[in-house]
């Protein structure tokens, strides 16, 4: 993970250290891991990962929405099927431990296949969507190839 740092003149830095601000729901981050570590499964392989959300008020959490899903791009309308999802929001919410990783893991199907053609393009992500009180989201991402990767030559 990188870290990116504002670059501040000497003018704008505060004479006196300051308390620390108390985070807004805008300002966290959802981190997803695929726990195999491999960016390519097999079908009918087991697909699991962990998901968390850091520098936000879990009070503030309405509902989070966890999906397998995968996407055609090409010349034609882009596509989203969704393979797994899950969502919590209420009381499920409550029960839930924020510090800690949540694990999730679901058997992968036996089609549609990664391909990276010229037309066409297919491929799987991990998507994780936090639904916050102020009516922002927070979003991420981890993508992953089902099967043995195509491309078109």
């Amino acid at each position: 993970m990188a870290l990116i740092f504002k670059k501040l003149s000497r003018r704008s830095l505060p004479s006196k250290r300051l308390p620390p601000k108390p985070a807004k729901p805008s300002d966290g981050r959802v981190m997803i891991r695929l726990v195999g570590l491999q960016p390519m499964y097999m079908p009918g392989d087991k697909l699991e990962l962990e998901y968390r959300v850091v520098d936000v008020d879990h009070s503030a959490i309405v509902a989070v929405e966890c999906s397998v899903c995968w996407i055609t791009e090409g010349k034609g309308s882009e596509d989203l099927g969704v393979h797994f999802f899950q969502r919590l929001s209420g009381d499920s919410l409550k029960a839930i431990d924020w510090s800690i990783a949540q694990r999730i893991s679901c058997p992968l199907p036996v089609s549609p296949l990664s391909y990276e053609g010229k037309l066409l393009k297919i491929s799987w992500c991990v998507r994780v969507r936090f639904f916050l009180s102020d009516g922002s989201e927070l979003i991420a991402q981890q993508p992953f190839y089902l099967g043995m990767i195509t491309r078109e030559v």
